[in-house]
């Protein structure tokens, strides 16, 4: 304990507050001896950066909770199942990094029910390069991440019925087979109608303002 609390730059009576609010798994026993590992280091020093980003120590549990009983990994990111989006791994640091003072307990909650996120030991794996990318920006520019999961969950519902729509349309004149070959068609229509939509709405705001 006293090493393991050295290498994480705290004191031993921090450490046991920490162990005590379950921040960091128990340590391996062999008999008397209590063993820790590099696993219990990165934790501490994630609660560190954490509570350095001005979180509290329940927000941390919290957070530390929803990682411990995150998903497999597998079934996230359908390893078995084809899909042509690239899932990231990041550590808690560099999550936190990414959507700085947005890292909540509860959009934590609402990533992992969204399937956005799960965790690979003291990793973190995002479904999709594409989306962390995209709400991260989002938060760039101001908007909270808790309405970035909101409008997420919107538009999943709306995706859904997409899919569905367009495996019924294969499905009536082609094998099942084919709608792995036939998806970007399926993408490209979906692109170029939300991009045409978009048109329409600036169009209507622009004459609103005219």
């Amino acid at each position: 304990m006293e090493e393991l609390a050295r290498e994480a730059g705290i004191t031993v009576r921090t450490l046991r507050f920490y162990r005590e609010r379950k921040l960091i798994h128990p340590p391996r026993r062999e008999g008397r001896l209590a063993w820790y590992d590099d696993s219990h280091l990165a934790r501490l020093r994630t609660v560190s950066a954490l509570l350095e980003r001005g979180h509290t120590l329940n927000g941390i549990a919290e957070l530390a909770d929803a990682l411990d009983h995150g998903r497999d990994v597998a079934e996230l990111i359908g390893l078995d199942a084809p899909t042509e989006e690239e899932p990231v791994r990041l550590t808690p640091e560099e999550l936190a990094a990414r959507f700085e003072g947005e890292v909540t307990a509860e959009n934590l909650a609402a990533a992992l029910d969204l399937g956005y996120l799960g965790t690979d030991g003291d990793e973190i794996v995002h479904i999709s390069r594409r989306l962390l990318d995209v709400s991260s920006a989002l938060v760039r520019e101001g908007i909270p991440l808790a309405e970035v999961l909101a409008a997420a969950k919107q538009v999943r519902e709306h995706a859904d019925a997409l899919a569905e729509l367009f495996r019924n349309l294969v499905l009536r004149h082609a094998p099942e087979e084919d709608l792995q070959r036939l998806r970007p068609l399926a993408r490209s229509v979906v692109e170029a109608e939300l991009s045409l939509a978009l048109d329409r709405h600036l169009r209507k705001r622009d004459s609103g303002l005219s």
